[in-house]
């Protein structure tokens, strides 16, 4: 778990992706060696913030986003928040801008949101809830759990894989924007068929802690039927524990899949966390190790 801790620890709110990417490439770089298969790597200012691993001959992608929600400084102590954070009146921020370290208190009044820090501070400065991980038997709780598990979950798939694509993106928390550009790059270099998206959904009257992963059978939109059978089908022959969702809200970089100019199909798969996008994410430990061993035995048998 020290990879998931340290991933935890780092600030990456949508459109400054930069410190996890970073992070991500050090290591991969360092445990390569110990995979399976070792991948092509893509990464540099063509793909932004993004990294794209290669392993074999691909017909599969699996999409994980790095970034999360968080705020942003505006004008006299005014925030604007970046995706969809609560509002958490006296919730601890950090950030940091040309003056040094911040740390700070969420003031909501009248649905304005503010800070309380005791100097201005930069205009367009990031600022996210303070991290305070806490583990237990059954559970982790912590800032950022969405998408820092998805991350993790594809970083341990990449130890087994021998075919497929795995790809770090950006923006998801923020409407999104860097798919486009990477689905093109992959379908021009090596095509897919089929994505599955690592990333965490929610705890709702249907869908329990300790029950395992999550297969979405739709959110705000809809996966193509024929190919949602041939994961349960998968599913079913695993003997993973997981569970069905069916929601009207919520997307993923599914979304950006779906409304792609390629004919690629998706699923979104993933373990669901209470207190969403707030510094108290909470999930189950045996629906993360579920999300992990679904992906890869999904990836190794799609």
């Amino acid at each position: 778990m020290k990879i998931l801790f340290d991933l935890l620890t780092i600030q990456s709110v949508s459109g400054d992706e930069g410190g996890v990417s970073k992070f991500l490439l050090e290591y991969i770089q360092k445990r390569q060696k110990h995979w399976k298969v070792r991948p092509i790597i893509y990464s540099g200012e063509e793909f932004h913030d993004c990294i794209l691993l290669k392993f074999g001959k691909p017909s599969t992608a699996l999409f994980a986003h790095m970034d999360t929600i968080g705020f942003m400084t505006r004008y006299e102590n005014q925030l604007i928040p970046v995706g969809g954070p609560e509002y958490i009146d006296g919730a601890f921020l950090v950030g940091k801008d040309s003056l040094g370290d911040i740390r700070c208190r969420l003031k909501v009044e009248d649905d304005q949101l503010f800070h309380d820090f005791p100097r201005a501070i930069d205009r367009g400065t990031y600022l996210s809830f303070e991290q305070n991980v806490r583990l237990d038997e059954e559970s982790i709780q912590a800032a950022y759990l969405d998408n820092r598990l998805g991350v993790f979950t594809a970083l341990k798939v990449c130890e087994t894989l021998e075919d497929g694509w795995v790809i770090f993106s950006t923006y998801e928390e923020h409407g999104g924007g860097s798919m486009p550009f990477l689905l093109r790059f992959i379908q021009e270099n090596y095509p897919i068929q089929q994505a599955l998206i690592a990333d965490i959904t929610w705890v709702t009257e249907g869908v329990r802690p300790h029950e395992g992963v999550v297969i979405s059978l739709r959110d705000k939109y809809i996966p193509r039927k024929k190919f949602l059978n041939r994961i349960l089908d998968l599913a079913e022959k695993s003997e993973i524990p997981f569970q069905l969702e069916v929601e009207a809200y919520g997307g993923s970089d599914g979304r950006e899949v779906q409304f792609s100019s390629y004919a690629i199909d998706w699923c979104f798969v993933g373990a669901a966390e209470e207190n969403v996008h707030s510094p108290d994410e909470k999930v189950s430990l045996l629906d993360l190790n579920s999300m992990i061993e679904m992906h890869q035995y999904l990836m190794k048998n799609l």
